[in-house]
């Protein structure tokens, strides 16, 4: 059965998480202060990433590869300039010929492929420490299967029945979801957006507008950041995001530990 594949960032065939809900939980429920999560970061225009160490913010590669230069991101409303970005040599952009070939055929195998076998991964160097936030620890323990994830975006929202446009706004409020990580090898770790009869008391799917976002998973009573998220698959026919069903694959951050512990170490 042909399924569309969702990519966070780009409007039309890739999308992931702001915050999709339950449609029967109001979502006031879902809707949190910027105190909830105050090392988010807000790439220009749209999508996030995460404040690692006083001067990295780490984000999905996809997030930032398609804008042309980047010189500033917000954290914790303040604006940062950025001084360096490094984005991994393993990533892959989806050229534009491959996204053409799946939108007509609506056979989205090969780009399926493409986007498991990248690294949608990158870092970014501040110009200047910052001293008022605290950095989020990596959760770089390998048994992220089975466990609650703590989803947070300000992205694309709707339900899980009637799912969200793609006109939607992919800048909006800051929410947060909780769901279960169903599967975990190699790049990714995935999550299904289940319906109520199997779903968490807030469970939450992936939206549109805020690749890079944090996905966090608890040990010993603190939230670490365990994934980035990157890329939606639909598992169905119907071209509405975020319905009941929709697996939202994350870029595993204990896969990438050295690389980004190289990063971060190396001279400029």
């Amino acid at each position: 059965m042909p399924r569309m594949l969702f990519f966070t960032l780009l409007v039309l065939s890739f999308s992931a998480s702001a915050i999709v809900i339950r449609h029967d939980i109001d979502d006031s429920e879902y809707r949190v202060q910027a105190t909830e999560f105050s090392a988010l970061a807000d790439m220009p225009g749209e999508g996030h990433g995460v404040l690692i160490a006083p001067q990295w913010v780490i984000t999905a590669a996809h997030a930032i590869s398609w804008q042309s230069e980047i010189k500033q991101i917000t954290v914790g409303g303040i604006t940062r300039a950025v001084e360096r970005i490094e984005i991994h040599s393993g990533y892959k952009a989806p050229p534009q010929q491959l996204l053409q070939q799946a939108l007509a055929t609506w056979d989205w195998t090969l780009f399926r492929a493409l986007l498991a076998s990248s690294d949608d991964i990158a870092l970014l160097k501040l110009a200047q420490p910052i001293t008022d936030i605290p950095p989020v620890a990596i959760y770089t323990s390998n048994n992220e299967f089975g466990q609650t994830v703590k989803v947070i975006g300000k992205g694309a929202t709707g339900n899980g029945v009637g799912g969200y446009g793609f006109s939607s706004s992919h800048r909006t409020e800051l929410r947060r979801a909780y769901n279960t990580v169903s599967s975990a090898d190699g790049r990714w770790f995935c999550y299904v957006f289940d319906n109520p009869a199997d779903a968490l008391p807030l469970e939450g799917g992936s939206g549109s507008g805020d690749s890079g976002g944090p996905v966090l998973i608890e040990a010993e009573q603190e939230w670490l950041l365990a994934g980035l998220t990157s890329w939606s698959d639909l598992q169905s026919t119907d071209r509405t995001p975020g319905r009941y069903g929709q697996v939202s694959c994350n870029v595993r951050l204990s896969h990438y530990q050295y690389w980004i512990e190289s990063v971060i170490s190396a001279q400029p």
